[in-house]
């Protein structure tokens, strides 16, 4: 078995983690379960690039007990959770992938996980997949693969309106179970926890400005006010803005913002979105976090042009002192600050989203190629599936129309 990882010896560590999370994954356990007769997965290729932590390594040991022949890597230079990464390989899991990689070794780590030749792709971000594309190989053998993350699925939409795409893709991503729970509940909380684990600062009396008022933005603006922060929104798009007022949020420009903010927390999945003329209004100070996908939001090189000196606070935190005398800190190279500050999302949540990666899965297995190369949705089925087990594990219960209700909702006699 190929690998590569930072260090085997963290094993037991490693499998600690994963083991608590599977207790606090009740959902996907339990599809395990419910599949685990019928091996649906027996035999089946799955090449997954997802940040290698604890909750993914449930979603792996599930995908290898229903019979999956797996290879992985991290989707991000700075996410993987080494110990989980060994615990993985140590359970027979071919994991290429360690905290601190250089580009050049992100990129060969993803063509280790290419040569499984698989059937299907799990994917962060569409970096395997766009690699997948990019190769020489013959994808004959591919079904499909799946979409974890916002800008992902708009990568790969983009390569689909231009006729660029291979294989058919499902959006995990635009699953309500995920982005309505992942995006605004996880990444809200843990967002904000990487903030707090790699500063230590009191969130209550600071202006926080959140650029982008999304799904992403929507959660850490709700956390950050829940800890006594001022939030202010940044937006491009006048409803979203709209949206944000009338939660009782302030909207400003980011120039405008840049001169009283405190904490900056960027969320939209657009490159420059802090740049140079942000940095240099920025009070003394000034703390920059990204939750976006792509280390492209918070303009890191100019930020080191307008510096004169560049010093390293803590393991996730850089100073910048500008050359005016300002200091301006920047957690996690402006990479996910959820995952490289903190342990990204909790369980609970990761639960839905990795249950949809898992049933997307097998439905493009049972697909067996037929389905045309394009970016697909969630089924309302598969969503409901989820949502209703998750209530269940909850020991939660809803009501259910009557009959009379169905036919009321159905027709159009009845009015006034």
């Amino acid at each position: 078995m190929k690998y590569r990882i930072k260090d085997p010896n963290l094993a037991e560590e490693g499998k600690k983690k994963i083991d608590w999370a599977e207790v606090h994954m009740p959902v996907l356990s339990n599809l395990k379960k419910k599949f685990k007769l019928n091996s649906p997965l027996k035999g089946v290729k799955i090449a997954g690039c997802l940040h290698v932590t604890k909750e993914t390594g449930v979603l792996i040991r599930t995908l290898r007990d229903l019979g999956a022949d797996l290879a992985w890597c991290g989707c991000n230079p700075l996410s993987t959770q080494d110990d989980v990464a060994a615990a993985l390989v140590h359970e027979g899991i071919s994991v290429f992938a360690s905290r601190g990689v250089s580009n050049e070794q992100y990129y060969d780590d993803i063509h280790a996980t290419m040569a499984l030749n698989p059937n299907v792709t799990i994917d962060d971000g569409a970096d395997l997949t766009i690699e997948m594309h990019n190769s020489t190989g013959n994808m004959s053998e591919i079904y499909g693969g799946t979409e974890e993350t916002t800008t992902g699925v708009i990568r790969l939409r983009a390569m689909e309106k231009n006729g660029k795409l291979k294989y058919p893709i499902m959006a995990v991503n635009d699953a309500e179970t995920k982005h309505d729970f992942d995006n605004v509940y996880g990444t809200g909380q843990s967002a904000l926890d990487g903030i707090i684990r790699a500063t230590n600062i009191l969130i209550s009396g600071k202006n926080v400005v959140v650029s982008g008022y999304g799904h992403v933005g929507k959660g850490i603006a709700k956390r950050a006010a829940g800890l006594g922060g001022n939030v202010i929104i940044t937006e491009i798009d006048p409803i979203a803005a709209l949206k944000a007022k009338l939660d009782g949020y302030s909207v400003l420009p980011m120039l405008s913002a840049a001169a009283t903010g405190d904490l900056f927390v960027t969320t939209t999945g657009c490159k420059d979105v802090i740049r140079e003329e942000h940095f240099l209004k920025m009070k003394d100070g000034s703390i920059l976090a990204n939750a976006g996908h792509f280390n492209v939001e918070i303009s890191v090189d100019v930020l080191k042009s307008n510096s004169k000196l560049i010093k390293q606070i803590n393991e996730n935190t850089t100073e910048y002192e500008l050359k005016k005398g300002n200091k301006i800190y920047l957690i996690g190279e402006g990479r996910l600050v959820n995952l490289v500050a903190a342990e990204g999302h909790p369980s609970e949540v990761m639960d839905m989203s990795f249950s949809n990666q898992l049933l997307s899965a097998i439905k493009l297995i049972q697909s067996k190629g037929s389905l045309s190369p394009a970016v697909y949705d969630i089924e309302r089925s598969q969503d409901q599936e989820i949502a209703k087990a998750k209530l269940e594990s909850m020991d939660i219960n809803i009501d259910a129309l009557t009959e009379e209700q169905q036919t009321y909702l159905t027709g159009f006699s009845e009015g006034t």
